[in-house]
């Protein structure tokens, strides 16, 4: 029998009525907000806040994050965000989330982050110092580590490919001056909105014929970090178009130099409003989006 389990650690949320969306569900890039803010308390619990990292000239920086959404978690739901350590490797660790409502033991939520460990200093990875894993993993490391799985580059867009522009705001930035994580889901739901309408399907033609489009899964690369007056340009097209379900694909690039700085994947289901059943993607949707589907 293996004892080696991790330090487990859990907080607990009450959703406010600013941090849901039109629908009334709590808004995708909240749940990124709860993953970071239980991992801070974690490390915190195990030894290693934010005053113990500056000592340490080292700091920690999410390279990709993998959120499912498994149910919709409304205003007032209290929300209980269980999170560990599920291995470290030389410069990079990869956490675990599970999303629990109002006391159930049924899941609403999960998600995986791959951190890697950095000099403060220069911003070059650096080896995770064994103090810190046993930290976190106090009976010893795992015999058992799940296996990594490789980010799923998008396919190549067609020539229908949608693009917008953004500027970074002072409200996208976080304390260590970069565009915060989940900001990138506020930037991607924009563009999406975009899309939608040049298409000639805005949100309020989909309300009236009684369906939507929800997100059940984001996988979100970060490459570089987006800093303050960034001019940002994010293309988007759609692919592994299915009955009920499609990849819509967004990259974020910088203007001014060109560089890569996010991949994400959002995998999307169609839901009728009133039955809130899946259904078959329209018809006629997807002729008018035919130029921009692989």
């Amino acid at each position: 029998m293996n004892n080696n389990v991790p330090l487990i650690h859990s907080r607990n949320f009450r959703v406010r009525h600013y941090e849901c969306d039109a629908f009334g569900h709590l808004n995708n890039a909240n749940y990124v907000r709860y993953m970071q803010e239980t991992a801070f308390d974690a490390s915190a619990a195990a030894g290693f806040d934010q005053a113990k990292y500056d000592q340490l000239g080292h700091h920690w920086l999410i390279r990709e994050t993998d959120i499912e959404y498994l149910e919709p978690v409304s205003y007032g739901d209290n929300v209980k965000v269980k999170t560990w350590v599920m291995d470290f490797h030389r410069v990079r660790s990869r956490r675990a989330y599970e999303f629990f409502r109002n006391g159930s033991s049924e899941k609403v939520a999960k998600g995986i982050t791959d951190w890697v460990y950095l000099e403060t200093g220069t911003g070059k990875p650096a080896t995770i110092p064994g103090e810190l894993i046993d930290a976190f993993f106090p009976n010893g490391t795992p015999e058992k580590i799940p296996p990594r799985v490789k980010f799923a580059e998008p396919i190549n867009p067609p020539a229908g490919k949608f693009e917008t522009q953004l500027q970074v705001t002072w409200n996208d930035l976080d304390p260590v001056q970069h565009v915060n994580n989940a900001v990138y889901l506020n930037y991607i739901e924009e563009c999406g909105m975009q899309v939608l309408a040049y298409h000639g399907w805005p949100v309020t033609r989909m309300l009236n014929e009684k369906f939507a489009i929800f997100i059940r899964r984001h996988q979100i690369q970060y490459r570089l970090p987006a800093m303050l007056d960034d001019i940002l340009v994010i293309t988007t097209w759609v692919s592994n178009v299915r009955r009920s379900t499609a990849t819509r694909h967004y990259v974020i690039q910088r203007k001014s130099d060109g560089q890569h700085i996010a991949t994400v994947n959002s995998h999307a289901v169609w839901i009728n409003l009133e039955t809130r059943k899946l259904i078959r993607i329209p018809s006629k949707f997807l002729a008018d989006f035919s130029s921009n589907i692989v």
